[in-house]
């Protein structure tokens, strides 16, 4: 069994997988503030109880691969995976750890772990030229070419964030639940919000993509798009371009980044 990590902004993401199916997943919120002991607490509580591994922190777990964007939980994680899981094979996505992504950035270290090991599940599964929507903290656009390379993107606020910053800045407005609207004429003043919320992401969404799509092939209609995240599914129904939508898209990326970089000798 492979336990694959990624560690987001807001919440971690945690995947189990047998061979190339995943069969189980959890998600839990981000802290910065948890030590390495806390995070195998709190991987025993997950995992301790799940019919495919043992009582024990780590029995039936024959590998570990790890993305991070928080790095404060990326040092807790290596120290977690050394003292708790000493003898199983980890790889943590840094610098130096071998992806197959060729970066065309002006500074490649400067491109997050988890945009590179999408771009990666998505030319495995899909193949490019593709464009990855990742609905997280942060709304990325991640443009991979034909042959298989990290060519940029775009970031723009993630849908949450909008909402707060509406509801603290607004004068008259408050934090409204994120939920789909009965018409994109809002009746009310929640549903005003919520209708400019989904339908102007929806919108972002296709003017972004469909300018990326024209740059990286001379037929736009041939880019394949990948919708993930959290908060994807809010965006499916709306968006006119997303093609593919893949939640685990970050996870099968670490499993082949796994596979990439441990002997199977």
């Amino acid at each position: 069994m492979l336990l694959t990590i990624d560690v987001g902004n807001t919440h971690t993401v945690l995947g189990l997988f047998d061979g190339e199916e995943i069969v189980e997943h959890w998600r839990i919120s981000t802290d910065a503030r948890r030590t390495a002991d806390e995070l195998a607490v709190l991987l025993q509580g997950l995992m301790g109880t799940h019919p495919l591994l043992g009582e024990e922190l780590g029995d039936n777990i024959e590998g570990i691969a790890i993305c991070a964007t928080v790095p404060s939980v990326l040092h807790e994680l290596r120290e977690v995976t050394r003292r708790y899981y000493g003898d199983i094979p980890t790889i943590l996505v840094e610098p130096g750890v071998k992806t197959g992504v060729p970066i065309l950035m002006d500074n490649p270290k400067e491109v997050g772990a988890d945009r590179v090991i999408n771009a990666l599940g998505a030319v495995e599964l899909y193949g490019g030229p593709c464009v990855i929507v990742d609905f997280g903290t942060a709304t990325t656009f991640d443009a991979v070419s034909a042959r298989g390379e990290y060519v940029g993107g775009a970031i723009a606020p993630g849908i949450e964030i909008s909402v707060e910053a509406l509801g603290v800045r607004g004068a008259q407005l408050h934090t409204i639940e994120l939920a789909r609207p009965r018409s994109v004429i809002g009746k009310n003043t929640v549903e005003a919000m919520r209708a400019g919320v989904l339908y102007g992401f929806a919108g972002q969404v296709d003017g972004v993509v469909r300018r990326m799509a024209s740059e990286l092939a001379d037929d736009p209609d041939q880019v394949t798009v990948i919708a993930t995240g959290g908060l994807s599914p809010m965006v499916l129904g709306e968006s006119s371009v997303i093609d593919e939508h893949e939640p685990w898209l970050t996870l099968i990326g670490l499993r082949l980044v796994y596979e990439r970089n441990v002997s199977r000798g």
